[in-house]
């Protein structure tokens, strides 16, 4: 029995309504299975610049056979993306950060490993349930997890402020972990343009009702319709049986 996995992806980004530049940048490579969401830094001069060199140097990254290979690889780019920034940032000499978030998932046979800085974040969606499988790096999901309800954390000065995110710290932050593959899963990366219009409720409910070709549009189309106040852009990708005579080819959107 061929226990292979074939992925499809589809990725979109869009400006929004009130902002005039997107600095959100995303990879979608099925052919390598190497997605990734990066989210610069609102507000910070250049946020544009970070997230296009994180994408940069994961497009060009040369992907291996062994998982561990390929997150140590992605690793080592993400510090000397890191050091450029912060460099970057030095030589303006106006204390600017030049940063951005990142979540990156990286699949090989029947494992994959999501890596992530910030509160861009990846979801699963398995046997029709949806579940956030990373967590914000930020004050109020920090206060949270220590027991301050999400009314009073809101409250909290720079409660919004991210607690890590790339070219914000001199040594690279990236969270790391390892999740099992089943066929059907679907991997959804995104930044926090989506989840500031629509809910996880309903990010699910269009999982179960809208096919994946349509999903990324439909996503964007009701993130505008609410305001998208921010830039938003979404990854999706879906682990299909390679040897299943349903499978589509791979594609790039």
């Amino acid at each position: 029995m061929n226990n292979l996995i074939q992925w499809l992806s589809y990725g979109e980004t869009n400006t929004g309504q009130i902002r005039k530049i997107n600095q959100d940048a995303y990879t979608n490579i099925p052919e390598k299975q190497l997605w990734a969401v990066a989210d610069g830094m609102g507000g910070h001069k250049s946020g544009e610049l970070a997230s296009q060199a994180i994408v940069s140097a994961l497009n060009k990254l040369e992907t291996a056979k062994n998982i561990g290979v390929t997150v140590k690889r992605v690793y080592l780019e993400l510090e000397k993306v890191n050091q450029s920034l912060i460099e970057m940032a030095y030589d303006t000499s106006d204390d600017e950060i030049i940063g951005s978030t990142a979540v990156i998932l990286i699949a090989r046979d029947r494992h994959c490993v999501y890596l992530w800085s910030g509160d861009s974040r990846v979801y699963l969606f398995r046997n029709g349930h949806l579940k956030q499988i990373s967590h914000d790096d930020s004050n109020i999901n920090m206060l949270m997890e220590n027991g301050v309800s999400p009314e009073e954390a809101e409250t909290y000065p720079y409660a919004l402020s991210l607690t890590h995110a790339i070219g914000a710290e001199t040594s690279l932050y990236l969270d790391a972990q390892m999740q099992e593959v089943k066929y059907n899963d679907i991997f959804l990366l995104c930044s926090d343009g989506l989840n500031k219009e629509v809910t996880d409720a309903e990010i699910e409910n269009m999982l179960r009702t809208v096919s994946i070709e349509q999903l990324v549009p439909k996503l964007i189309e009701l993130t505008l319709q609410r305001g998208a106040r921010d830039n938003v852009t979404i990854v999706l990708a879906k682990a299909t049986r390679a040897d299943s005579s349903l499978v589509e080819s791979p594609q790039t959107v």
